[in-house]
């Protein structure tokens, strides 16, 4: 089960990495004037976003091989569950926001996506500390 934690961890951080990076991108988008420059921060984010994808997977598939090993106790490992759902919503909705820029129909500031940009900072934080800590 060590292997399979392993895994898990590299997988999350890995995950985390385009979570963290993504929203960056965005707020870059927010503020791009020049076409070209627009274009080719679109393109990374759409490679960003579907190098993302499996990442995710394999997170979520590591952190299933773990639930099933050591079975489902703890308040603790449901608020993680919450959250992680949370994430998918927010990886998810990362997506349907790349649709807008790539169409060129957002209509959101660079201040919100700075803003926006900190709700995975905010999620890891109290994960990490549910996982660790498990204060209940």
């Amino acid at each position: 089960m060590l292997w399979i934690k392993v895994f898990h961890i590299l997988f999350v951080t890995s995950w985390f990495a385009g979570l963290f990076y993504l929203p960056r991108i965005y707020v870059n988008l927010a503020m791009e004037t020049d076409p070209q420059a627009y274009a080719r921060l679109v393109l990374m984010a759409q490679k960003l976003y579907r190098f993302m994808q499996p990442l995710s997977i394999l997170a979520l598939g590591f952190g299933l091989w773990l639930w099933l090993g050591y079975g489902f106790t703890g308040g603790w490992l449901h608020a993680k569950l919450t959250l992680v759902f949370l994430l998918l919503g927010y990886h998810h909705y990362c997506g349907k926001l790349l649709k807008q820029f790539a169409a060129k129909t957002s209509q959101r500031s660079h201040t919100w996506f700075r803003w926006f940009n900190e709700i995975p900072v905010l999620l890891l934080l109290v994960i990490v500390i549910l996982v660790v800590v498990k204060p209940f």
